[in-house]
């Protein structure tokens, strides 16, 4: 039976929710499980990693409470709207992969989707040139309409256990009893002002009167954020999409459109989440589901993945400069299928059955020399009509999984795009900029680039949510990123450190990040990496670059039948325990 959450209950959490805790990268284990021999096991307590602590601490409570592991995913996903509003939240939309201990999984759609009036023109200038990017960033012509009220609903639904309303109790006690401002919040704040202080609702909530950030430390609180939620709380998903709050989303957006496809109530009553197929493949003997159009995260990470299985990933190990190279050359043969095919499947056909077919990896991989580099990559497959798009991607996002009590899984990808979205503030949220993740070259020689803008789409994205379960079938690992377009890669080399290379999840994530969408080679600066740059050049590479990037990964493993997870060390995340 339900227990409803109450002010009561949530007051002993108070120091928690106020105070900044633990914000490097954190272990924790659950006790271990009961294990009975006919049924998968059953853990002791479930667990929660997210990129802040105070967002995991509320979906472990629901855990307590008794919720669901999609109960726990949805109260973090509206924690983080408070305590983390550069990055994600119920202004923007997301991606969630739903699993089992028995390996069943289900894939759902919360992204974003264009104006109805939106054209492929959004993003050019008078002349038909690409607009620069912070200008389409800031204000109307970069939001579209959000999704992830709309996607908790559809999974509380139909894998709820607590209440509806009882899952906005944490964010609520956060947004108006006030939380700390972190580090990385501050350092958001001071580096993105044209957007986190846009708005003057945003200015008198995060900066002073001198027009700076508030210090680290500083108690934020946001009352009409809380209000709003408590309205949702109270009314549902419906109070959202319908009504007031929509009435006033589409009036801010589109008095901030200079032009082409302004946003209406319509556009907003019309979302819908949707579920989408699931998309499996065996990597060595374990089985990896990631989500499928309109992301590009399960195709890349598969396919970064697959080209590589005839190398002896394992016999080189984390510090061969080859090992590198060769994972450097399936990046840049993943992407380039990336770039060319991947887009929202209700607008273009994308072959994800040819593209992940094991005999056209091994074609791919066969590609691959562990003594030199390609001179060129290219698209795979036959593309007529289609050309290759251009656009930035987003920056911001952040990932969070949940492993409950019963084996059950939720690995959810949530993002407004670039820090602080738009800019723009509704509410107590900010809105998002997902519309800037279309390409802004419509066409190139005659031909649609298939990613271009149009009337109720989807852009395409990066976020790779992930769930792998081991050979005997049992749930292994849940595991997602954020950081843009090095999102997949992020998540294969998690994979691979765990899976070939047998680290422990928090050194997994902890592993430096090579980047290779193209022909530079991107390594992160300050690593291991950055030392092996001449070998890599030695083998061929013209272009290695020590870049920083915006990384951010999430995990919870099964290790000996107990849950142990781990938040990226370049974070503020961590894992909390039921």
């Amino acid at each position: 039976m339900s227990r409803r959450l109450t002010s009561g209950i949530f007051a002993p959490l108070a120091p928690l929710f106020l105070a900044l805790s633990g914000c490097a990268a954190g272990t924790a284990t659950a006790p271990a499980p009961r294990v009975d021999a006919a049924e998968p096991a059953v853990f002791d307590a479930g667990m929660v990693s997210a990129a802040d602590p105070r967002a995991a601490e509320a979906g472990a409570q629901i855990l307590r409470l008794g919720g669901s592991a999609s109960d726990a995913a949805i109260a973090t996903m509206l924690a983080l709207t408070v305590v983390e509003p550069q990055s994600s939240g119920i202004g923007g939309g997301g991606f969630l992969m739903l699993g089992d201990a028995k390996g069943a999984v289900e894939s759902w759609d919360g992204r974003e989707t264009a104006p109805a009036a939106a054209t492929p023109r959004r993003f050019l200038d008078a002349q038909g040139r690409p607009l620069p990017f912070r200008t389409a960033v800031v204000g109307g012509r970069s939001v579209g309409v959000p999704g992830n009220i709309a996607l908790a609903a559809r999974i509380h639904a139909e894998h709820g256990r607590l209440p509806w309303a009882d899952l906005f109790q944490p964010a609520i006690h956060l947004a108006r009893e006030g939380f700390a401002l972190s580090p990385r919040g501050f350092q958001y704040l001071a580096r993105q002002p044209d957007t986190g202080g846009h708005d003057p609702q945003a200015r008198a909530i995060f900066y002073g009167v001198d027009g700076k950030p508030l210090p680290v430390g500083t108690t934020i609180r946001n009352p009409a954020l809380a209000g709003t939620l408590e309205t949702l709380a109270a009314k549902g998903a419906g109070a959202f999409y319908k009504g007031d709050l929509a009435r006033e989303i589409a009036a801010r957006v589109a008095g901030e459109t200079p032009s082409d496809g302004k946003m209406t109530e319509a556009d907003i009553a019309a979302f819908a989440a949707r579920q989408r197929p699931g998309v499996c493949a065996p990597y060595r003997a374990y089985r990896i589901c990631s989500m499928g159009p309109p992301s590009s995260g399960a195709t890349t990470v598969l396919a970064t993945l697959l080209q590589l299985e005839r190398f002896d990933l394992a016999g080189l190990g984390p510090d061969s400069p080859v090992a590198w190279h060769l994972i450097a050359e399936s990046e840049r043969l993943a992407y380039a299928d990336r770039e060319l095919f991947l887009a929202d499947p209700d607008f273009v056909g994308v072959p994800v059955a040819q593209l992940l077919d094991p005999a056209y990896l091994r074609r791919r991989g066969a590609l691959i020399s562990a003594e030199r580099t390609m001179a060129q990559v290219s698209a795979g497959l036959p593309a007529p009509g289609l050309a290759r798009g251009e656009g930035p991607e987003e920056h911001g996002t952040s990932h969070f999984v949940v492993v409950d009590r019963q084996g059950d899984v939720a690995s959810w990808t949530s993002t407004i795009e670039s820090a602080f979205g738009s800019g723009i503030m509704v509410g107590g949220f900010y809105l998002n900029n997902e519309l800037t993740d279309f390409s802004f070259v419509p066409e190139k020689d005659g031909r649609p680039v298939a990613n271009r803008v149009e009337g109720g789409k989807r852009p395409r994205s990066s976020m790779a949510p992930t769930i792998v379960y081991g050979p005997d079938g049992k749930l292994l690992l849940v595991v997602g990123a954020a950081g843009g377009a090095t999102i997949p890669v992020q998540v294969a080399r998690a994979l691979i450190g765990v899976l070939d290379w047998k680290l422990p999840i928090d050194t997994a994530l902890a592993l430096p990040v090579l980047f290779a969408p193209g022909d530079t080679v991107n390594v992160e600066k300050g690593s291991r990496l950055e030392a092996m740059i001449p070998a890599l050049t030695a083998l061929g590479h013209a272009s290695v670059q020590a870049v920083e990037m915006p990384l951010k990964t999430n995990a919870v493993m099964v290790v000996d039948g107990r849950l142990v997870g781990a938040g990226d060390p370049r974070s503020e995340g961590v894992a909390v325990a039921q």
